[in-house]
């Protein structure tokens, strides 16, 4: 398989209509916002929760693309799982580093956004991934709405069902327009053997993930672009935040309140010398 030998940067732009990107739990699972400047917040562990569970749905049966942090999993047991199925001494001075590369080859997730694995006894040290997203942000503030709702059933069979009415609370942004901006670095990729079709599947993740992600509470979610920087070299030929100000997304009428994807128009500058852009979306 190819390896990664270029440095790539990206941005992604993805929206929201009547839902919650990313419940703040201190908050009671509001929209997280930026309380300074009302803009809002996605965090990076939320994308790449979408990305594994994407990972796991569209290729968890092929080898090599199981994944380790998984909802209600327990990875101390993962861990054990990996020293015996390849029959790692936990003796052995080198045991670490052998259950390190097996991790790696076994788990997608591993091998491409790191992990930290030595939180029991069967231990397989720390990675550190090649791809690295930042904090999502709207490009404009954002509205955290309130809506109650209620129900219309009783919980027992002794209450009164014709007076018995549940309250409740759902926390909603009417609409966001958000960046989210991220890196992969060949050094790390090499490492953790991160390769080429790891790389095209983690492109394809990102463009389909919220398509298996559909629930009440997240309303509308599309993802409205992509824009790879493929550096002709490892170290790169441009910093990152020169490439990502050549992206940018602005209202069409600044004097109107964004209300639709439609509302905005992204723009991509030139790339400068040794520099390719891919727009993926």
């Amino acid at each position: 398989m190819a390896n990664i030998e270029n440095r790539y940067d990206f941005v992604l732009y993805f929206d929201v209509e009547n839902g919650n990107p990313n419940g703040d739990p201190d908050s009671g699972n509001m929209p997280r916002i930026d309380a300074q400047t009302a803009h809002g917040i996605v965090t990076d562990v939320c994308i790449k929760r979408k990305v594994r569970n994407y990972i796991q749905t569209a290729y968890g049966d092929e080898q090599g693309y199981d994944i380790f942090i998984t909802e209600g999993a327990v990875l101390n047991n993962k861990l054990k799982q990996t020293y015996e199925d390849y029959n790692i001494d936990v003796k052995d001075k080198q045991a670490r580093d052998v259950a390190r590369k097996y991790m790696c080859e076994r788990f997608y997730d591993v091998r491409t956004f790191g992990a930290v694995m030595d939180t029991g006894d069967y231990k397989a040290g720390q990675v550190r991934g090649p791809a690295q997203f930042c904090f999502a942000r709207s490009v404009d503030p954002v509205f955290q709405q309130e809506i109650t709702i209620t129900r219309m059933a009783s919980t027992k069979e002794d209450d009164d069902a014709t007076k018995n009415r549940t309250m409740g609370r759902k926390y909603v942004v009417p609409y966001g327009l958000y960046r989210m901006e991220g890196f992969i670095t060949p050094a790390f990729a090499q490492k953790t053997g991160f390769v080429q079709a790891d790389l095209d599947r983690l492109w394809q993740a990102l463009l389909n993930m919220f398509e298996i992600d559909r629930s009440a509470a997240r309303g509308k979610m599309a993802v409205r672009g992509l824009v790879v920087f493929r550096h002709d070299t490892a170290l790169g030929n441009a910093p990152a935040h020169q490439l990502f100000g050549l992206v940018t997304a602005a209202r069409k009428d600044v004097d109107k309140l964004p209300r639709s994807f439609d509302d905005y128009i992204i723009a991509v500058g030139d790339a400068p010398q040794g520099v390719t852009i891919q727009e993926l979306c």
